[in-house]
């Protein structure tokens, strides 16, 4: 395990954005992780995408502890048994799997490790919803010179999350893309929602009762979001204020004299750049 995210990776700095919670910095090649031991689960991950290195790799690793954490502290095997549960990359398996062949090779196993995995409902996670691609299209967006990005992702964690065999599940995931062009910033955010389809791992009463409760409804069923960035830093305590003032969303809807706010996405041509 070497190397972890970069902050000189593209033309302008960028450091990995650091949670108020107290977090772990676990680096990996090409990838790093802040792990929130308090939930068993990473409050965010950070990678650099090299576009014209990427190596398409087998999906071939074997999911594993990090022998730097104690395995109790890791929410490993025991969450994903028997249930509808997937082990969710959170770092996408084929992102940091560039360079030499020894490198990509070691940086795909290394996606394997679970404090880069989230308990994910199957259908949401091996969909084909625009989440799965989303890194792909910024790629073509950005500078044509570097076709570099660095992504940043994490479950979103409240404290009223649900419990299940000793953790809490996430209802929510986010993702921000960032690239430059001409050696400047611009950034892109996300959301998913899987509460809806909590109810796969007996989960879905509690859920009813909050929504009976005055809880907002969910977005809906492993739809893809492009929200604002700034909506990102609220739901996660974040301090995101660098990219929010790069966002391309916001930009372009107050370019058209419109307030801020998130777009389903039904396609790729819907995001914007």
């Amino acid at each position: 395990m070497s190397g972890g995210y970069d902050r000189d990776f593209l033309r302008a700095r960028l450091e990995l954005p650091s949670p108020s919670a107290t977090t772990i910095l676990l680096d990996y090649t090409h990838f790093s992780v802040r792990f929130r031991v308090a939930r068993k689960l990473a409050a965010i991950v950070g990678v650099n995408i090299s576009g014209r290195e990427l190596s398409p790799l087998a999906r071939e690793g074997t999911w594993h502890f990090d022998s730097r954490i104690p395995k109790e502290q890791q929410a490993g095997p025991d969450v994903y048994k028997n249930n509808a549960f997937d082990r969710g990359h959170l770092v996408r398996r084929l992102d940091p799997v560039w360079g030499d062949p020894a490198t990509a090779k070691t940086a795909n196993q290394e996606t394997f490790v679970f404090t880069n995995a989230a308990p994910q409902v199957d259908d949401f996670n091996q969909g084909k919803e625009l989440w799965v691609g989303l890194e792909d299209h910024v790629l073509g967006h950005a500078d044509a010179y570097d076709a570099k990005l660095s992504v940043f992702t994490g479950p979103v964690l409240l404290d009223d999350d649900l419990p299940y065999r000793g953790v809490q599940v996430p209802r929510k995931f986010w993702k921000i893309a960032v690239w430059t062009n001409d050696a400047k910033l611009g950034a892109a955010g996300f959301v998913l929602d899987q509460s809806p389809l909590l109810g796969k791992v007996e989960l879905k009463k509690a859920i009813d009762q909050r929504l009976l409760e005055g809880e907002p409804p969910p977005l809906g069923p492993y739809r893809t979001f492009q929200v604002p960035i700034a909506q990102i830093a609220d739901l996660t305590g974040l301090s995101l204020s660098r990219l929010a003032n790069v966002d391309r969303l916001v930009k372009g809807q107050r370019e058209l004299g419109k307030e801020p706010k998130a777009i389903k996405l039904e396609s790729a041509e819907q995001i914007r750049l």
